[in-house]
């Protein structure tokens, strides 16, 4: 796979570097690299029926939003090898603050494979009835059911940020884009942390609907190939 357009990086305060981190221009190329970290993955969801009707997506486009507003915002997937994957939204690649921390139902394993796909869309539903929580603002949720690819595969939970988070965070302060590894003793772990940092269009339809697509590297409109979405119903 050639690399002459890509420009290697560092990651500041001493993080290992290793050949597949790159500051990447193209989303094919997120891919590519993301199988160079995971080359061949045989897991399986530990639930694998289909949905008949992708309710979260019908929900996103065909409810009357009381109002639609879009910004940038960086999204970062990120997770040790052996254990579950999380999605961590910051107004901007050095925040140690960021606006949401969630722990996704998958291992991370798992997820890059769904990603060597081409197309990976993850729809997050939760709901206000019986719960009391009618007034809390959408992202603030605690759990939501998760849908990956068109398969349900558990829950994912809302978590304050650990410490470990806010020290991986500022390792990577320096990368806007790329996929990589940073080594276990960066972070006091046993085990090696991988991740996928981009941008993301951040889209609000209602006060109960967002979606965040992640932006192409070079600027182009890829079709919406990685998409969050988060619907509330009432």
């Amino acid at each position: 796979m050639p690399y002459s357009a890509i420009g290697a990086t560092t990651i500041a305060n001493g993080v290992t570097t290793v050949d597949c981190h790159k500051q990447v221009r193209s989303w094919r190329l997120l891919r590519s690299l993301v199988e160079l970290l995971i080359p061949s993955c045989k897991c399986t969801f530990v639930e694998e029926h289909e949905i008949k009707e992708n309710n979260y997506l019908h929900n996103y486009y065909h409810s009357k939003p009381t109002f639609i507003s879009s910004n940038t915002i960086t999204g970062t997937i990120f997770g040790y090898r052996r254990g579950k994957v999380n999605f961590c939204i910051q107004t901007n690649p050095k925040s140690t603050t960021p606006i949401l921390v969630l722990e996704l139902a998958v291992p991370t394993i798992i997820l890059a494979r769904e990603m060597q796909g081409g197309i990976l869309r993850i729809a997050l539903e939760c709901s206000t009835i019986g719960n009391g929580t009618g007034s809390y603002s959408l992202l603030s949720m605690p759990v939501w059911t998760m849908y990956c690819n068109g398969k349900k595969v558990g829950f994912a939970i809302k978590r304050r940020p650990s410490k470990a988070d806010v020290d991986m965070l500022r390792l990577m302060g320096s990368v806007v884009v790329g996929a990589g590894i940073i080594s276990g003793k960066e972070l006091n772990h046993d085990d090696e942390l991988m991740y996928l940092r981009a941008n993301f269009e951040r889209v609000c339809g209602s006060s109960d609907t967002e979606a965040f697509h992640l932006i192409d590297p070079d600027g182009s409109n890829i079709g919406q190939e990685l998409s969050i979405f988060f619907h509330r119903s009432r």
